[in-house]
C-alpha cells in the first residue's frame, strides 16, 4: 500500500523524536495504535454490516467485486476483448493470415497470397 523504505521510517522517527521529545513518543506511539486498532474494528463492523444487510443470497459476492475499477473492468473492459480478439480470428480466417496460437486458417489452392495494407495511426 505505501511505498515506503527503511532509510524513511527512520527519517520519520528522527522528526517524531525532535518535534515531540523523549517524554511525549511512548504516549503518542500507543494513541496512535489504539487508533488504528480501532478503525480497523470499525471496517470489519462495517464489512460485516454490509455482509448481513445483502442477505443470503447474494453470499458469495466479495467486497473486491463492489470497487468501481473492478466493476467496470469484469463487465465492459472484458467482453470487449473477447469480442475484438473473436472479430480478429474471423477477419485472420477470411484473409488466409495464420492466427495467433500458431495455427493456420484454411487456404485454398486456387487464392493468390494477399498483402496486407499497412496501417499508419498518424494518417488517419
Amino acid at each position: 500500500m505505501f511505498d515506503v523504505g527503511p532509510l524513511e521510517i527512520i527519517a520519520i522517527m528522527v522528526v517524531a523524536l525532535l518535534i515531540f521529545g523523549p517524554e511525549k513518543l511512548p504516549k503518542l506511539a500507543a494513541d496512535a495504535a489504539r487508533l488504528l486498532r480501532e478503525v480497523r474494528r470499525m471496517a470489519t463492523g462495517a464489512r460485516q454490516d454490509l455482509k448481513d444487510s445483502l442477505g443470503p443470497e447474494l453470499n458469495e459476492v466479495s467486497l473486491q467485486d463492489l470497487n468501481p475499477a473492478t466493476f467496470v473492468k469484469r463487465n465492459l473492459l472484458e467482453p470487449i476483448d473477447e469480442e475484438v480478439s473473436s472479430v480478429k480470428k474471423d477477419i485472420n480466417a477470411l484473409d488466409g493470415t495464420p492466427s495467433r496460437d500458431g495455427g493456420a486458417a484454411d487456404k485454398s489452392a486456387d487464392q493468390p497470397e494477399r498483402k496486407r495494407p499497412t496501417f499508419d495511426a498518424d494518417t488517419t
